[in-house]
């Protein structure tokens, strides 16, 4: 019987070492993003479709955790099913104009008790404690009120609006107080104007204003698709994960040229993620809502699920500093343990930083080269460049040697070499030819390594 059952003892106790593990190494590598967003102010909008198909409670659950966490959430949600559920009830004429509802007095009845319902389920979901559950002990206060100020739209293509209007000023003042009270600022998508008149807004005007007027760190769109799909080429099925502000109005402008039919979430939250953006708001992020927390898989990894917008490139070379000699060991490691790099500790690194070069993505290093000088020889040596495994085919290497190639020209000539005994064909497809070891520079043949027996390529910069 102990023969029996030893096996699957064994087997049961590495499994669990293994998920341990990777717990571990999971809630290492979301540490970072913990203390960055302590005490941040986030913008997540959703529509009325979130809280219509019953999923609304799984959101729930991520938005406790994320004010368990210490930032400040304030949540704008939409109610465009209900409303329109709400008008053919009721035998009434639905209109829009660009994407936007026109809002008569009859209409503008509905559209309030619809919004007045939605915000109702919302705030009864989000008081919810029940026992076993990710709410359990949660004590989250939820509020909602007047922060809004708005003006009507007026005419657009010839139609009056009526009741339509966009946002004109957003209670910073209010809302910040109720934030500091560590309490959840539900807002919905009316607008009241100083004479008492109430007006129907977009769910993305709100959104995005109330990020700006807060310099929130993001604002959140939940939407219908996985984020902005690359419909302005071949490959529709494409998920655009990063972009800048210029490349998202560049994608804009193709599609508007191509006439190709934009999804409505695209074409409604992606020109305010923009604006947003624009305007001061960190980060703009477009995500699914039909993924199971998504809004978490966006927040704490690396690679996100959704498309993010930005105001610059997240990816970045600039030369090493002292402080990065953790990332660099982290970096290199792996392939020292290959044999692929030459093995150097900790003190070398940190007497020889100054030689080093960090390409970073998203303030995390993920490529690094050094540069050693030969000024006897015009002439430079290349050494330790190294990509994270996970950008490997990213271009993360080339951009890297063009940038220290583009350091080290000048009127005269230079050589550039590089010893290598398992990359040899990355950098002759890059302009390297294989040489002898008698073209070294004098000091760095007296150094060779014969044990390794690397090969010698270089090229003329």
């Amino acid at each position: 019987m102990k023969k029996n059952f030893a096996p699957t003892s064994i087997s049961v106790d590495l499994q669990n070492e293994d998920l341990h593990t990777h717990f571990i190494a999971w809630f290492r590598s979301v540490a970072p993003y913990i203390h960055t967003f302590r005490g941040k102010i986030f913008v997540v909008a959703f529509g009325g479709e979130v809280v219509a198909d019953g999923k609304f409670v799984e959101l729930v659950h991520d938005l406790n955790l994320l004010a368990s966490l210490g930032i400040q959430l304030v949540l704008v949600h939409g109610a465009r099913p209900q409303i329109e559920s709400r008008l053919q009830q009721d035998n009434l004429d639905i209109t829009y104009v660009n994407g936007i509802r026109v809002t008569d007095a009859m209409t503008l009845e509905r559209v309030i008790e619809s919004v007045g319902r939605v915000r109702m389920e919302i705030e009864a979901l989000m008081s919810m404690g029940l026992p076993n559950s990710p709410m359990a002990n949660a004590s989250i206060r939820v509020t909602s009120g007047n922060f809004v100020i708005a003006r009507p739209i007026g005419v657009m293509n010839g139609t009056d609006l009526m009741y339509t209007g966009e946002v004109r000023k957003i209670n910073l003042t209010a809302i910040h107080s109720h934030l500091a009270q560590g309490e959840i600022v539900l807002i919905s998508p009316l607008g009241y104007s100083p004479t008492g008149e109430i007006f129907n807004l977009t769910l993305e005007n709100v959104a995005a204003e109330v990020a700006i007027a807060l310099k929130a760190e993001k604002l959140i769109f939940l939407m219908n698709t996985p984020g902005v799909m690359d419909q302005a080429t071949k490959q529709p099925n494409n998920l655009l994960r990063e972009q800048t502000i210029a490349e998202s109005k560049s994608y804009l402008a193709k599609l508007a040229d191509l006439a190709t039919n934009i999804p409505d979430d695209t074409q409604f939250y992606l020109p305010q993620a923009i604006h947003a953006c624009e305007n001061g708001v960190g980060r703009a992020h477009l995500i699914s809502r039909h993924i199971d927390g998504a809004l978490l898989q966006e927040l704490f990894s690396h690679n996100g699920i959704g498309t993010m917008i930005t105001r610059d490139p997240l990816q970045s070379i600039r030369k090493a500093k002292i402080e990065d000699v953790g990332s660099i060991i982290q970096l290199i490691e792996p392939l020292e343990i290959e044999g692929i790099l030459v093995r150097r500790n900790r003190e070398l690194l940190e007497m020889e930083i100054d030689r080093f070069t960090v390409l970073e993505h998203d303030n995390i290093i993920i490529a690094c080269a050094a540069l050693y000088p030969f000024p006897e020889e015009q002439a430079y040596e290349l050494a330790c460049l190294a990509v994270h495994a996970r950008y490997r085919k990213t271009g993360c290497g080339s951009a890297l040697l063009k940038y220290l190639e583009n350091q080290i020209k000048s009127k005269k000539p230079q050589k550039l070499f590089v010893l290598t005994t398992r990359t040899a064909h990355w950098f002759v497809e890059r302009g390297f030819v294989e040489t002898s070891l008698e073209a070294l520079p004098k000091r760095k043949k007296q150094l060779y390594n014969y044990q390794r027996r690397s090969k010698v390529f270089s090229k003329i910069i």
